[in-house]
């Protein structure tokens, strides 16, 4: 392994760490030498890559920008057929990285943490996303007439960002509010609510890209 590797690899196990820490302690508990000793990594190390735990946090940020814009991204919104399963599946797939991914993880918590002040909001980037595809569903006619789109948005976004919530809460440990039987009984909920003239049967609450995706694998 050259140097140069050496050093990509240090940072990413930095990364994982603060996240891993931050999603336990919150930013303002989290301490570097613990982040440090995680990663297996010298405190001196560390500070070559991060100067500060400021840095660190907006790298985990940037980071888990990056990882909801690639969630994001995998679903074509122009010209998708089914705006409304795109967003079905869309929030199945958010949902289970979230559990999955520790940065994620820890992008959607900074977001919620009173003592950090950071320059991305993960939960405002998924609302307008959100309400983008709810636009889109608008205009093909599916998407009942009184349904405001704001209002729908950020019901939604505070649904999926929520069940990450719980499901760190303290005596939360198996899972179960970010798993898929959770968002499907959350669409099976709100769909009826949001459709025109589009029976719920016509939706795969379950998230169909996800499961086939999940067979393959």
């Amino acid at each position: 392994m050259t140097q140069q590797e050496r050093a990509v690899r240090t940072r990413r196990d930095l990364i994982s760490s603060a996240a891993d820490v931050f999603n336990l302690r919150g930013f303002a508990l989290s301490s570097l030498m613990e982040i440090s000793s995680r990663a297996g990594v010298s405190y001196g190390a560390l500070h070559f890559h991060f100067k500060n735990k400021r840095m660190l946090g907006e790298e985990v940020e940037r980071v888990a920008f990056q990882l909801l814009h690639e969630i994001i991204e995998r679903g074509q919104l122009r010209d998708h057929p089914a705006p409304l399963q795109l967003l079905v599946d869309t929030s199945h797939r958010l949902a289970q990285r979230v559990a999955e991914d520790s940065v994620l993880r820890a992008g959607f918590r900074l977001g919620s943490d009173a003592t950090w002040d950071g320059r991305i909001d993960l939960r405002q980037e998924w609302c307008n996303w959100v309400e983008s595809v709810l636009r889109r569903s608008r205009e093909q006619g599916c998407l009942a007439s009184d349904v405001v789109l704001e209002d729908a948005a950020s019901a939604i976004t505070a649904a999926i960002v929520g069940f990450e919530v719980l499901g760190r809460a303290e005596g939360n440990t198996d899972g179960a509010w970010c798993s898929r039987h959770a968002t499907t009984r959350f669409w099976d909920l709100i769909l009826p609510r949001l459709t025109s003239g589009m029976a719920v049967v016509d939706f795969d609450t379950a998230g169909g890209q996800v499961k086939a995706a999940a067979a393959q694998s």
